[in-house]
């Protein structure tokens, strides 16, 4: 089958994670830059990697690279690729952009001369004087770095932290795969206790259980690529089905979720119904701070208020203080705690260590992680 190179893109600071979820998930790295990870794959992989990857937020297929210091270079190189190779006659397909530190700086003519370029490449092949343009969706990206142009597909459609088990939403929800981010980047298993204690509406007690249950994350949504004749409908249903086999319904997970807030509670209860986890997940609607915290070498993943974040900050440092003072008791814990407060861990009363930088939307965050002792053998 066809080998096709591919770039997953990611969130400033995560791209290790994703190229080890991606080595995990069996494909051949090619390179890693900022914000994005290239690998290759077939047809089937396309399928795989939209179904599988937890961190990333898009898979897009690459279909060429140049230099281009004008527009004329810019329409002939683009017009030399075989557009039609990806794109069927009835393709309807936009283009999007972006340029940094380039010559053609002008985001919207160049949308456009590559537009105008993939059109008359396509009717040239199809031998047509007017593309219909009422099939399949293909949203083309045009991006320039330095002057080098390269040009691709999104595969995924919708951005893959859209889980579609999300029903009902609270103030500032944590992305989905940023939530997994964190769970990742953490020493939980599914052998070990989970706490998230400021649970919102669910995103890191769900991600979690889906992890430890083996649930592929794009099971329950629709990709792009999956309406394209380039990926076979036996591709999907094949691919699909793997996923579902590797399912483990067995497991059994230890995982406590509360917040203070009832709603956020009932709303997190109804997105882990949805994302059919909720047998995993124990909600509790309770304040931090009368949490029983009774089991050894358990890990709590947390993203706490922060005044960036919600529109009440006025108790946020008293908030960080008294985390200090239960969680520095939890000896054989291993505590990660998300926040963008500016002297956490003044406040907190304990160096981490190790700090990652982190995004939350647009809001540049840190990762503190404190790492307990292993747990004893079984």
């Amino acid at each position: 089958m066809e080998q096709y190179e591919l770039i997953a893109t990611t969130t400033f600071g995560i791209e290790g994670v994703v190229k080890r979820e991606l080595v995990n998930l069996g494909f051949k790295i090619i390179k890693t830059e900022n914000g994005k990870v290239t690998f290759s794959s077939d047809a089937s992989g396309i399928a795989k990697a939209n179904l599988w990857l937890r961190t990333a937020d898009r898979v897009l297929l690459k279909i060429g690279e140049f230099k281009a210091y004008t527009f004329d270079e810019l329409f002939d190189k683009t017009n030399q690729l075989d557009w039609s190779a990806f794109i069927p006659k009835d393709g309807k397909f936009v283009v999007n952009g972006k340029s940094v530190k380039s010559k053609l700086y002008s985001i919207s003519d160049c949308q456009a001369i590559v537009k105008k370029s993939i059109a008359e490449n396509l009717k040239k092949k199809y031998k047509v004087s007017w593309l219909e343009e009422t099939g399949a969706d293909y949203n083309v990206l045009v991006s320039i770095l330095k002057d080098t142009v390269t040009l691709t597909i999104d595969t995924s459609g919708i951005g893959l932290h859209k889980r579609g088990y999300r029903v009902k939403g609270v103030a500032a929800p944590l992305k989905e795969t940023l939530g997994a981010t964190l769970v990742l980047l953490s020493y939980w298993n599914k052998e070990r206790v989970l706490y998230d204690v400021f649970c919102g509406s669910g995103t890191i007690a769900i991600e979690a259980a889906m992890i430890g249950r083996n649930i592929a994350p794009g099971l329950n949504r629709d990709f792009a690529s999956k309406h394209w004749p380039l990926i076979k409908e036996s591709i999907w249903k094949e691919e699909t089905k793997k996923a579902y086999l590797a399912i483990d319904h067995d497991i059994e997970l230890n995982i406590y979720a509360s917040d203070i807030d009832e709603f956020n509670i009932l709303g997190a209860i109804e997105n882990a119904e949805e994302a059919g986890v909720d047998d995993c997940i124990i909600f509790t609607k309770k304040d931090f701070r009368d949490v029983d915290y009774k089991d050894d070498y358990s890990v709590i993943i947390s993203n706490p208020p922060y005044g960036e974040r919600l529109s009440k900050g006025n108790n946020i440092g008293k908030l960080y203080k008294d985390m200090g003072i239960i969680f520095n008791k939890l000896d054989t814990w291993s505590k990660y705690i998300l926040t963008a407060f500016e002297g956490f861990e003044d406040v907190y009363k304990k160096k981490a260590d190790r700090q990652r930088k982190l995004y939350n939307g647009r809001i540049e965050t840190r990762y503190f992680q404190y790492y307990g002792p292993r747990p004893p053998l079984k």
